[in-house]
C-alpha cells in the first residue's frame, strides 16, 4: 500500500499503534469465518490491515455515511480482493442481511449513546449465527470503576464532550448482551487501558426480534 496515491486519505495514528495487538487477538477468533462485518470502520486502516493478513475472509466495512469516502480511499488504494465496497450503516437504522461469520467493533461503543449501544448489540444478536463471535475493543469500566486514571479522564471529556458519550460499564453490557443472546467468554487486556471483548451467540435463541 502506497499512501501517495491517496494524500487525502483520512489518517489514524491510534489505528497504527493498536492494529497489531488487536490482530493477535481476533485471528485466531474468525480463523472459520468467511465474512466479518465491521462496524464502525471509521478511516479504514483497521480494515486494510486485517484483510490483507485474513486472506480468507471477506472483510465488509461499515460506517455511517460520513466515513464512507474515506474508507473509499483505504480501499482503493489497498486494491485487496476480500474488501468489497463499504456499507452503510447506522444502529438505529436498517441492517445488512445477515448471516455473518463474526462482527469486529472498535472504539465505537464510548462514541454511540447508550440506547446505540443497545441497538449495536440487538442488531449483532440477530446478525450472527449460534457459536459465531463478536469481538469489541476499546475502554471499558468494570463494576462502575475505571480501570485507570487515563479511562476516567478520557470517560470526562467525552460526557464534557457530549453527554450522550461514555466508557461504557461491563455489567451494563453483559445485561444488553444477554438480551441479545451473546455470552462473555474472554476478556483480553490490551495495550493503553483498553480491552477486546468476545462475545459468542448462544443457540438458544432470546433476542428481542422487535
Amino acid at each position: 500500500m502506497t499512501h501517495h496515491r491517496f494524500p487525502h486519505k483520512p489518517f489514524a495514528e491510534s489505528c497504527v499503534e493498536n492494529q497489531a495487538p488487536i490482530f493477535a487477538v481476533i485471528a485466531p477468533l474468525f480463523a472459520q469465518a468467511r465474512r466479518v462485518l465491521e462496524i464502525g470502520s471509521g478511516t479504514g486502516q483497521h480494515a486494510v490491515y486485517f484483510a490483507a493478513r485474513l486472506p480468507h475472509v471477506t472483510w465488509q466495512t461499515s460506517d455511517v455515511a460520513a466515513h464512507l469516502p474515506g474508507i473509499r480511499l483505504w480501499l482503493a488504494d489497498a486494491q485487496l480482493p476480500n474488501l468489497p465496497d463499504p456499507l452503510r450503516l447506522d444502529v438505529t437504522g436498517d441492517w445488512p442481511p445477515g448471516p455473518v461469520g463474526g462482527v469486529f467493533s472498535a472504539n465505537t461503543a464510548h462514541i454511540m449513546g447508550e440506547p446505540e449501544v443497545v441497538l449495536m448489540f440487538r442488531g449483532v444478536g440477530r446478525l450472527l449465527p449460534p457459536g459465531a463471535l463478536f469481538a469489541l475493543y476499546g475502554p471499558f469500566s468494570d463494576g462502575g470503576r475505571h480501570t485507570s486514571a487515563s479511562n476516567a479522564r478520557f470517560d470526562a471529556a467525552l460526557r464534557a464532550q457530549d453527554p450522550r458519550m461514555g466508557v461504557r460499564d461491563l455489567d451494563a453490557l453483559r445485561r444488553l448482551a444477554d438480551q441479545a443472546g451473546l455470552d462473555l467468554i474472554a476478556d483480553h487486556p490490551m495495550p493503553v487501558n483498553n480491552r477486546t471483548l468476545v462475545w459468542q451467540r448462544r443457540a438458544a435463541a432470546v433476542a428481542d426480534q422487535g
